[in-house]
């Protein structure tokens, strides 16, 4: 009796161990395909991942991303907490999830790589210091001769960087062609995610900028068919 007990106590305990690397593992596939950096997942210890999956209820899932990048946005990390998904395969979605609640933050060496990568005109100049000014919101970017100072902000739905001033000698690029050019960097690395994802605010602290997104009672997209999203086409 010992024996059989011990034999399905580990049967179980290994089920689980499994089950949670697959579930985890094809979560951070999905995420990592959203935000092109590597990612780690964690559940819920309680209910075992094994009855979440049997019962299709999964009440809390952890996401934190490398900080590598973003998309096109360097020295960007991600933290999600999604709560309440419950799954229900159609032809439309694979489900549902009560709420997600996350953090961006970007570190100004990040904004300053991102900078020179989107901007190399600019981005060649501005290779010196880059502070962060939480109390007027905004941060610099400074060489020898050069500087250009940016304040980050909320536009549609995204992530905005918004060219306070620009001092750039030697470039014949405009106030305006810059902030187009930093428009599509932002806007490629925070907008235009699944799950009705929004940003809610965003704030400059003294390592770089932080800010907040969230959704609710948001569908997951499809595997294949109307709707879908191949970076959940395995989830």
């Amino acid at each position: 009796m010992v024996i059989v007990v011990l034999v399905v106590l580990a049967a179980a305990i290994g089920t689980e161990l499994y089950t949670r690397h697959l579930a985890s593992s094809k979560v951070a596939s999905a995420v990592q395909c959203e935000v092109q950096d590597s990612a780690s997942v964690s559940f819920a210890a309680f209910p075992p991942v094994l009855w979440q999956y049997l019962t299709s209820n999964y009440p809390d899932i952890s996401v934190q991303t490398a900080g590598n990048q973003v998309r096109s946005a360097k020295g960007m990390k991600v933290s999600i907490d999604i709560r309440n998904i419950k799954l229900s395969n159609t032809n439309n979605s694979q489900g549902t999830i009560g709420s997600l609640n996350g953090t961006i933050t970007w570190s100004a060496d990040g904004i300053k790589q991102s900078i020179q990568d989107a901007v190399p005109v600019l981005g060649k100049f501005v290779t010196g210091e880059v502070t962060t000014n939480p109390s007027d919101g905004t941060v610099s970017l400074k060489g020898l001769l050069d500087s250009a100072t940016v304040k980050p902000q909320i536009v549609n739905n995204g992530l905005s960087l918004h060219v306070v001033s620009l001092s750039a000698l030697g470039s014949k690029m405009s106030t305006a062609t810059v902030q187009k050019k930093l428009d599509d960097l932002t806007s490629k690395a925070t907008q235009n995610y699944p799950l009705g994802i929004r940003a809610d605010n965003v704030a400059v602290t003294n390592s770089g900028v932080q800010a907040t997104f969230s959704s609710s009672n948001a569908t997951i997209p499809a595997s294949s068919g109307s709707g879908q999203d191949p970076c959940f086409a395995n989830l």
